[in-house]
């Protein structure tokens, strides 16, 4: 299957569109797009990837399903266009950069500046309908993404995870510890950022491991 995504990951990725799942998945999601409105628009499913090649890839940000409001989801998880609001999650993120760094909440919301330095900015699901949460899950976005981590967990090294809430963690179980740093916390949203998530450090804690290991580090 000729699937448009950028070179470095079409190659590792492609025995995954090989796969009967995927070929599931996919006529799934085009009668999805042709019968309902899907986010995000088909052609930013594989944005994350798009603007991050596999050999770039210095940070891994698991989120678990795209936000499925009009507007918001163009492929990064958290990530919102210029001119959307930020949704709760993303502005508890900032705090906490705030709070860790010293940087005050950011004009702009999108976070291309992030995987243009390497952040992989991925859900475990890559499409979902209008209103309905959690509308693809269950669907083959989750063995696939699944198989993005792992070709990361076994191809690079010094890679930092931030594994935020149980799902991601859940997701992230098998990652290779000795050769990779994984910071975990709660999720950022407003139902759990008060149990952990703010006060992580996870954004200083990331630079000061790559610093460690003579890497440059994220201008968050």
């Amino acid at each position: 299957m000729n699937v448009k995504i950028e070179e470095s990951w079409r190659q590792r990725l492609q025995t995954e569109f090989e796969k009967p799942y995927f070929e599931k998945l996919t006529r799934f999601v085009k009668e999805e797009y042709a019968k309902y409105t899907i986010f995000p628009p088909g052609k930013y499913i594989f944005h994350a990837f798009n603007t991050c090649p596999f050999d770039k890839v210095k940070v891994v940000i698991i989120g678990q399903d795209p936000y499925h409001e009009p507007g918001q989801y163009y492929g990064l998880c958290f990530s919102v266009l210029d001119g959307v609001p930020y949704p709760p999650s993303l502005i508890n993120i900032f705090k906490e950069i705030e709070n860790d760094l010293g940087k005050p909440m950011p004009t702009s919301g999108r976070l291309e500046r992030w995987t243009e330095q390497g952040v992989l900015l991925i859900n475990a699901i890559l499409t979902v309908r209008a209103h309905q949460a959690g509308s693809h899950r269950g669907r083959g976005w989750e063995e696939f993404t699944d198989a993005v981590i792992r070709h990361i967990n076994d191809e690079k090294e010094h890679v930092v995870f931030m594994l935020w809430g149980a799902y991601a963690q859940k997701k992230g179980a098998f990652i290779d510890r000795n050769r990779h740093c994984v910071l975990t916390a709660p999720h950022p949203s407003p139902l759990s950022a008060d149990r952990g998530f703010f006060g992580c450090k996870h954004f200083s804690k990331a630079n000061r491991y790559f610093k460690s290991h003579h890497l440059p580090e994220i201008e968050w």
